[in-house]
């Protein structure tokens, strides 16, 4: 035998020597004699108290489901029973975790290489307390103690493959969180396969990608409070925890109820060591998207009560921040369908929101608790802590701004079809949102109306106290035979509205932006019709009341209405406001307080020419915007041709709103032009033909 030989035999010789000393030793000690040395060695190094108080013992045993060579190879089994493990000092609470016994077995030949593999550990009837404190400390983060930097790191290495468990309890307080839950783990008694809760679909899905879901085998109770909501739930979990193959799906499936909303989720957790990523589907319901705030950090509208099913796929350790995505889901949001994708990524300075969205049907009445001009009882249901007082017609609820530099936002929306009533029907609507530190924009927000256009530009600046906003409106061509489709006499018309606006203002509430508003206001109507029954259709009562005195019960046609409206500090002021109709031209003039919500109006009729318009008195319409009321002047007027007093001041106005009348298609002219063309001269309209 050469030289080489006989020195890799002897080195052979003495490892397998080596070996069985130590395999006889495992086999031969009696364990519980190093129960003492073991106990305080953990205890030193955990900085609190550990202990095992029952019995100590290794069994020797073959691990058929090894394969190869492995499965004839013993293994060493190690069993400890009734295990403690006490809190840090600073708590009052003696013990963190208790079990009554732990199993694991242990691979020999790894030692040999300073490696401690265990490829399992039962954990049977655990039992722990986890808290954390209002300063942060949290009794499940170790004190290892100062590192000894001469002595360096340790060359030994410890792998855990999975942790598998059984009936346990859990208690968790987290005052940080403002949370305190109790959780129940207890054996479902057969296992539920994983198809069976996520669906064949899934399932198949999950076994293509090459790692297979085990099923479930234990189910969870819950209860207690997560942000100082109650919350109650339940669920179902697997029974063997991977931690070495990042890749394994640990299935986990539940039904959690936080106050008023509801999430239940089914899918898969996977690399748990380092919370990894989850792929669930997730259904979620409650009274209001707000109220997701306090529970997630997302800052979402107030909206009706909402439910939506959809695919969440979390990818927790993303170079930018822990990303989540909400694909391809659907649902409702009161009355209107609602489907799309979002992400939201945890990213610096702040977290993102971004997506599109889209509704094939949209309901008006779903828009209105984004400005809080739902009811009493709709704000109630959906957790509003503003009441709307029954004399204001103006939103008082406040916008919550606080929440608006909580993240950042980019998402588009469009609304295929709205409809306020099946009556008057909005063809679409697109807008795009942006919130960037605190200002919100929406830019476009662009509505089809009845053949037109209703273009939109608000700009909300959160960041100041209060809040400043601005809006800009252009309304264009929208044609008055679908804007009112029922009233009979419409149908022929030709005419459109026109209208431009410029609007801003301070305030956190839409009734306080209008009531300190500045800015401008135009309107233009051609070739329409007024009657009773339309006022009725509107349902505006006073108007019903000054048409009836003006016209009667009669239909009549207006070739034109011109308005241009200036707003200072929140009274709004008419500059030029008048109706041409056949027989007569209706002056009006007077002041809309959006502060005080009062209005005074005087409605001025002139006659034309010599033909018979009984009124001879002016109207007035006052009060509050919730309850007007109308009535004749007692004052008749002194001279006929009174209501032109205006015209020299007009003459600026009427100019402004020309720019309004859009060039005529050639079906008929527009109506306007010539009664405008006269109050720019600072004429007295005439009769148009």
């Amino acid at each position: 035998m050469t030289r080489p030989a006989k020195i890799i035999t002897w080195t052979l010789a003495s490892l397998l020597l080596v070996l069985v000393l130590l395999v006889i030793f495992i086999a031969t000690f009696d364990w519980n004699r190093a129960k003492p040395f073991l106990n305080e060695k953990v205890s030193e190094a955990l900085h609190r108290p550990f202990a095992i108080n029952g019995n100590l013992a290794v069994h020797w045993r073959r691990e058929a489901e090894e394969g190869g060579w492995r499965a004839w190879v013993p293994w060493p089994h190690f069993t400890a029973e009734d295990l403690t493990l006490g809190n840090p000092d600073w708590l009052k609470e003696p013990q963190m975790v208790g079990l009554q016994q732990v199993d694991f077995r242990l691979s020999p030949l790894p030692l040999l290489a300073q490696r401690i593999v265990i490829p399992r550990i039962d954990l049977k009837l655990p039992t722990a307390s986890l808290k954390r404190l209002a300063d942060g400390r949290a009794n499940w983060t170790f004190d290892f103690g100062p590192k000894d930097e001469q002595a360096g790191p340790s060359k030994w290495v410890m792998d855990i493959g999975a942790i598998g468990f059984d009936k346990g309890q859990v208690a968790f307080d987290d005052q940080t969180l403002k949370t305190r839950l109790d959780v129940q783990i207890d054996p479902l008694g057969k296992p539920v396969p994983f198809s069976d809760i996520v669906g064949k679909a899934t399932a198949e899905k999950a076994e293509k990608q090459g790692a297979k879901p085990q099923d479930y085998a234990f189910g969870l109770k819950v209860k207690g409070t997560y942000k100082d909501q109650a919350l109650s739930g339940d669920g179902k979990i697997g029974g063997l925890l991977a931690l070495q193959d990042a890749s394994q799906p640990f299935p986990v499936q539940a039904d959690v109820r936080i106050a008023k909303t509801r999430a239940i989720i089914a899918g898969t957790l996977t690399d748990p060591r380092n919370l990894g990523a989850l792929d669930l589907r997730l259904r979620l319901s409650g009274a209001s998207l707000a109220n997701l705030y306090p529970l997630t950090g997302v800052t979402l509208p107030d909206t009706p009560p909402y439910q939506t099913d959809g695919h969440l796929i979390a990818k927790l350790h993303e170079p930018g921040g822990a990303l989540f995505r909400y694909e391809g889901f659907n649902g409702r949001i009161g009355d209107s369908d609602i489907h799309g994708d979002l992400a939201f990524v945890s990213s610096q300075p702040r977290p993102k929101l971004s997506g599109k969205l889209v509704s094939n049907q949209l309901l008006f009445k779903d828009l209105a608790p984004l400005i809080g001009a739902d009811s009493n009882a709709q704000q109630k249901a959906r957790g509003g802590a503003a009441k709307q007082p029954g004399d204001k017609v103006l939103p008082v609820e406040e916008f919550r701004t606080e929440r608006w530099r909580a993240m950042d936002a980019d998402v588009s929306f469009s609304g295929k079809r709205i409809v306020q009533t099946e009556e008057l029907p909005f063809t679409d609507l697109n807008s795009h949102l942006l919130l960037d530190d605190g200002v919100l924009s929406l830019e476009p927000l662009s509505f089809g109306v009845a053949g037109g256009k209703l273009d939109m530009q608000v700009r909300l600046d959160g960041r100041s106290a209060p809040m400043q906003g601005r809006a800009r409106l252009t309304a264009r061509d929208l044609k008055l035979k679908q804007l009112f489709p029922t009233f009979e006499p419409m149908k022929t018309s030709f005419g459109a509205l026109n209208g431009d606006a410029d609007i801003s203002g301070r305030g956190n509430s839409v009734a306080a932006l209008l009531g300190t508003s500045n800015g401008d206001l135009k309107l233009l109507i051609n070739d329409g019709a007024v009657s009773r029954s339309l006022m009725e259709i509107a349902g505006l009562n006073v108007g019903n009341y000054v048409v009836g005195k003006l016209f009667g019960d009669k239909e009549v046609k207006i070739n034109c209405a011109a308005t241009d409206v200036g707003i200072k500090n929140g009274l709004a002021t008419t500059r030029l406001f008048v109706f041409d109709t056949e027989n007569a031209v209706i002056y009006v003039e007077g002041t809309a307080n959006f502060a005080t919500e009062q209005l005074d109006l005087k409605i001025n009729p002139e006659s034309k020419g010599l033909r018979l318009f009984s009124l001879r008195s002016p109207l007035y319409v006052r009060g509050s915007f919730a309850k007007p009321s109308a009535g004749v002047q007692a004052v008749p007027l002194a001279l006929r041709g009174a209501g032109m007093v205006a015209l020299g001041i007009a003459a600026g106005p009427a100019a402004g709103l020309l720019a309004l009348i859009a060039p005529s298609s050639g079906e008929e002219p527009n109506r306007c032009t010539p009664l405008l063309e006269q109050m720019k001269a600072g004429k007295a309209p005439k009769t148009v033909k």
